[in-house]
């Protein structure tokens, strides 16, 4: 419900309860005159009279502190609308396997190099192979061809590192 409805329910309430009240507060005024004109009660009227008043203000003040909230609401501005999104996981398919049969005895050279070390700068691949700058290159574009390796630029040199 919105707020704007909340308030007008709430205003509608108080004005009731303010009209009970003095309904109320009448009819007990009628019983305590009808009280205080015995001549056995009079002492107690003006202590009586007092009490009823005191009640009389409390009730009327909690029935303008509701009438400022119902106020309130009504003027208020619409809070916007929350929308909540919702986003799916995948799961990781676990470590994919390499067909080692496809490579030639080179690539399987150099991916073992890599996967011994998870990650390795090309420079150093070309010194433990004794490969040459071009070839090495080649070799590591055919795994990266076959999605095995990624290589990713690190300033003047390449680091080779595993696909996940």
């Amino acid at each position: 419900m919105e707020n704007k409805y909340v308030g007008y329910l709430l205003f509608s309430i108080s004005i009731l309860v303010t009209i009970v009240i003095f309904m109320f507060n009448s009819a007990l005024k009628e019983v305590i005159n009808t009280f205080c004109g015995m001549p056995e009660h009079v002492s107690v009227c003006p202590i009586v009279n007092k009490a009823v008043n005191q009640q009389t203000y409390i009730a009327l003040s909690i029935v303008g502190l509701l009438v400022i909230v119902a106020l309130v609401l009504i003027f208020s501005k619409p809070q916007k609308e929350i929308i909540f999104k919702t986003r799916t996981v995948e799961k990781k398919d676990q470590k994919k396997k390499i067909n080692f049969s496809d490579l030639n005895s080179e690539e399987k050279h150099v991916l073992a190099l890599i996967q011994k070390n998870k990650a390795i700068f090309q420079a150093d691949l070309i010194e433990k192979t004794g490969f040459g700058k071009a070839k090495m290159t080649r070799i590591i574009d055919r795994l990266e061809g076959r999605d095995i390796v990624e290589r990713k630029r690190r300033g003047m040199t390449n680091i080779v590192v595993l696909k996940e």
